[in-house]
């Protein structure tokens, strides 16, 4: 069973995804705010990353930045989900080092598929 940190700081969002997860066979590991998230990251070593931009201590763009400096995380898949959707924000949250993008509201039935599409194409 993979294992996915969710660094999200709403508890409904975080149960969402969560559900779908579990229900796609994932170990969910949830993080509520980015310093948790860089600790989670580094103890827990996930296999993907799913991360909220908006969190309420350090970003998500600064938090993606300091899991990227652990050595055994700089090449693991870093996806946000975020309601951080303006005009040039893709570029900032790729430049940060997540290697996809959804905008919030997630659709449920078909977010896993996009997942795989990104970590799939990360294996190329």
């Amino acid at each position: 069973m993979s294992k996915v940190l969710v660094v999200e700081d709403n508890p409904n969002n975080l149960k969402l995804i969560t559900l779908v997860l579990n229900k796609h066979g994932y170990e969910v590991v949830g993080a509520m705010t980015g310093k948790e998230g860089v600790e989670k990251a580094a103890t827990e070593k996930p296999d993907m990353i799913l991360m909220d931009i908006l969190l309420p201590d350090i970003d998500g763009l600064e938090t993606t930045r300091r899991i990227r400096k652990i050595e055994s995380m700089q090449k693991i898949p870093i996806i946000a989900i975020t309601s951080y959707a303006m005009a040039g924000d893709r570029e900032l949250i790729m430049k940060a080092g997540c290697n996809g993008y959804f905008e919030k509201p997630i659709n449920p039935l078909t977010i896993m598929g996009d997942i795989e599409k990104i970590v799939k194409g990360m294996q190329l």
